[in-house]
């Protein structure tokens, strides 16, 4: 291989050279601004404070609900992707124990509880009202377990959708024997910000360097030992795992609003799903090169599923005008 001469190259030639090892991007975080338009807390009566991330005012509303561990920034990257193409209204909250949510009972994650704080959040923010806005539930993990039971109870009015991410019954049952290891694994503490950032780059927890930069921060806290840890101890919720995953498969087939499944991988449809999937009663994305968080390793990818989504809403729409 031949080797050019520095000598008579232009500054700008041999910046790019010295550049060519460097870190690519720091590992720096990233405010909420760059992705929400605002950011407020609602009270429930018993002094509990949600908070919510909320963009859009005109248009459906896309009700988005984390997994655990996670906060409502889990979605920044796709808000942001998804609001370039589409008039529409973002609902992003932190689930009890999350995030800037502040609860009595961080740790009580039941489906009852969940469900109550759920419709709380949804109807402070969209005051009892005679005309609610059409609604796209959108769930990841355990926040797709809870889509899931909140649509088949039609807690959230008008619902014309229902998506969950990375979540079917059979392999979530299967992963729960496998899940405090998975949670031990993990780094306790961080010295700071930056560390976790790079940690969660590294081992693929989210591979997407934007989305790690806004999301991670928000999941940690000021630790007693040093530096931040884990703002919630998941394994303290285990006695309730189970139930956000019981007999979720046929639940979300009874579901009546349009369904979409998106997955990082086929084989994790388990038999329920596989057999409906092939009868047509549902839509089935298979979105490659992802990890668990589907949504924050391919934003771009997750948000056109949802564009052409209201596209054919719109298009129903109109047709049933015309009728």
């Amino acid at each position: 291989m031949a080797v050019l001469p520095l000598s008579g190259a232009g500054p700008m030639l041999i910046m790019a050279i010295l550049q060519m090892g460097a870190e690519p991007q720091e590992h720096t975080p990233i405010g909420w601004e760059e992705f929400f338009t605002a950011k407020v807390f609602v009270e429930t009566e018993n002094g509990d404070r949600f908070n919510v991330y909320k963009k859009g005012d005109k248009g459906p509303v896309f009700f988005l609900l984390h997994g655990g561990g996670y906060t409502g920034l889990t979605w920044s990257c796709f808000v942001e992707e998804l609001t370039k193409n589409v008039e529409c209204q973002v609902v992003a909250p932190d689930l009890r124990g999350h995030g800037e949510t502040q609860t009595s009972d961080n740790y009580n994650l039941s489906v009852d509880q969940q469900l109550t704080d759920i419709k709380n959040i949804y109807h402070g923010i969209f005051p009892q009202q005679d005309n609610f806005p059409h609604c796209i539930i959108v769930g990841h993990s355990m926040g797709g377990a809870l889509a899931v039971h909140a649509c088949e109870r039609e807690l959230i009015p008008n619902t014309f959708a229902l998506s969950v991410i990375d979540v079917v019954e059979g392999t979530a049952v299967a992963a729960l024997k496998q899940m405090r290891t998975v949670l031990l694994s993990r780094p306790r503490d961080f010295p700071d910000e930056r560390s976790a950032i790079d940690w969660a780059c590294k081992t693929s927890a989210c591979r997407n360097l934007r989305q790690a930069r806004v999301s991670m921060p928000s999941q940690l806290k000021a630790s007693s030992h040093h530096g931040l840890t884990w703002k919630i101890d998941l394994s303290r919720t285990e006695p309730h795992w189970p139930a956000w995953f019981d007999g979720l498969s046929q639940k979300f087939l009874k579901c009546k609003p349009t369904k979409m499944l998106i997955l990082a991988n086929v084989d994790r449809l388990d038999k329920d799903l596989t057999v409906a999937q092939m009868q047509g009663k549902f839509q089935q994305v298979v979105v490659p090169n992802c990890g668990h968080a589907v949504h924050e390793d391919a934003p771009q990818e997750v948000a056109n599923l949802f564009v052409s989504l209201l596209h054919r809403y719109k298009v129903i729409l109109e047709k049933n005008r015309k009728l």
